[in-house]
């Protein structure tokens, strides 16, 4: 994963941009992508920073609803597949899935 951008590079881009260079002029002079530029001052007209926003972050757990029907079949069966899991959670559901 890449890191941010400097914030004295994202401000120079953001003041260069303001005072009159065109976005890609700019992105040229900093050594940037044309298209960073743009989220650049995107992110400050909307936010009226440059600060990066938040990376990264937490998955949300898609099996949690799950978590009591699982422990349950694996304590009943402790070899229990994927597979067999699946078929034994779909018979529950009452739906047919190949």
């Amino acid at each position: 994963m890449t890191r941010p951008l400097s914030d004295d590079l994202r401000d120079g881009v953001v003041a260069a941009v303001l005072s009159g260079e065109s976005r890609r002029s700019a992105a040229k002079r900093f050594g940037i992508s044309v298209s960073a530029a743009v989220k650049l001052l995107q992110r400050h007209r909307a936010t009226g920073s440059v600060a990066p926003g938040k990376m990264g972050g937490h998955r949300k757990r898609v099996l949690e609803p799950h978590r009591a029907f699982i422990e349950g079949r694996l304590r009943e069966t402790p070899h229990l597949t994927l597979h067999g899991l699946k078929a034994l959670h779909h018979a529950q559901q009452g739906t047919i899935h190949a």
